[in-house]
């Protein structure tokens, strides 16, 4: 009986669910995640051979890879674990000792794995001087704990992004309270990196998207985090970094990357239509309904005040349209690939590397 409850046990294990629990801890990375979710798939599987192992976690990974709108950071983690697993030296007595050491070894690891961001954090301060000007793009962890650091030695100052249209950069309230005679519009935006900075007593300002190239000549350098660094030694990072790493290129400004070493990726892409994040419908055209014909509104003599109703009525219109639907939102990427040529450096727990430097890590990493 004890047999076969251990065993219902073994094929009720819901990967997914195990992966989303990991997660809410906040310092558990993507990347992690993925690592602990299939080192505990492990623990539970019942393979007992190297061969049916390796496929219980290509599995797992699939499951993992096919339920998450953005996999790419954690295709990166999976990749690193199941190249460990089968690079791993099989010096056990038993297959059953061996599935315990790759246990172990996995949770040593991703404890290992969390003290990756300090190390990033005083390898980049070397790079930081004081009275330093920093822009940085969207939220990362890696880059808060090199601004916090940076700030508790020297000053510095930063203009965030407000890195439309991510769920961590940008949220947008809006509020209409009316009155017979006025009808008064409040936007409250709340940015994540704005607020924790501010907090920590670092002069901040928030700069519109659009306006990075305005406020590149006052920047010293960029510094951003990294969904991943791929093999070319370029980068996945939210949308809107590849064209801050244009503008910063053409004036001359350096553009560092701070990855941790998990988050390196063997994927090869060439344009933004190679990420496996790219579908069909972003950017899509929609199908549009037939035309209706359009209302012609008296135009008012130019002599003839507007009345304080018709002036409202339009503020309030032409403020309705300039929000995105979902819809809309929808059509956009989440992410967007920065080429190695506009990258100065990636700062990583294995040190400054050079985008070419990534690439051999990389093919020394993967070779065993």
């Amino acid at each position: 009986m004890a047999a076969t409850t251990e065993a219902t046990t073994k094929d009720v294990f819901d990967i997914w669910t195990m992966y989303q629990s990991i997660l809410k801890d906040e310092e558990i990375s993507t990347p992690l995640a993925a690592i602990l979710a299939l080192t505990e798939l492990v623990q539970r599987s019942d393979a007992g051979t190297m061969f049916e192992l390796v496929k219980a976690l290509n599995d797992g990974a699939k499951v993992l890879n096919e339920r998450t709108p953005n996999p790419i950071s954690l295709n990166a983690g999976c990749e690193l674990f199941i190249a460990f697993v089968t690079l791993f030296p099989h010096d056990s007595d038993s297959f059953s000792d061996l599935k315990k050491e790759l246990v172990r070894q996995g949770q040593k690891y991703a404890n290992e794995a969390l003290t990756y961001r300090q190390k990033i954090a005083r390898l980049a301060l070397e790079f930081i001087k004081d009275d330093s000007v920093i822009l940085t793009h969207s939220y990362s962890r890696v880059v808060m704990k090199t601004l916090l650091c940076a700030h508790e030695r020297k000053r510095i100052s930063v203009y965030v992004t407000e890195a439309r249209p991510r769920g961590l950069g940008l949220e947008i309230c809006l509020v209409i309270h009316g009155t017979r005679s006025f009808i008064y519009i409040y936007i409250f935006a709340s940015l994540r990196t704005y607020e924790e900075l501010t907090a920590a007593g670092i002069p901040c300002t928030v700069v519109l998207d659009s306006a990075v190239a305005y406020a590149m000549n006052k920047v010293d350098f960029v510094l951003v985090g990294s969904e991943a660094v791929v093999e070319s030694g370029g980068l996945i990072n939210a949308v809107g970094s590849n064209q801050i790493a244009i503008i910063a290129k053409a004036a001359n400004v350096p553009f560092y990357a701070l990855a941790e070493s998990y988050k390196f990726h063997r994927l090869f892409p060439l344009s933004q239509y190679d990420l496996p994040t790219h579908k069909p419908y972003i950017l899509s055209f929609p199908l549009m309904a037939a035309p209706t014909p359009c209302r012609k509104h008296p135009v008012p003599p130019k002599d003839q005040p507007i009345t304080a109703e018709e002036r409202n009525a339009s503020t309030l219109t032409s403020s309705q349209t300039r929000y995105m639907t979902q819809e809309q939102i929808a059509r956009n990427p989440d992410v967007d690939y920065t080429r190695p040529d506009l990258i100065t450096l990636v700062f990583s727990d294995v040190g400054s590397l050079t985008p070419e430097g990534v690439s051999q890590y990389l093919v020394g990493m993967f070779a065993g």
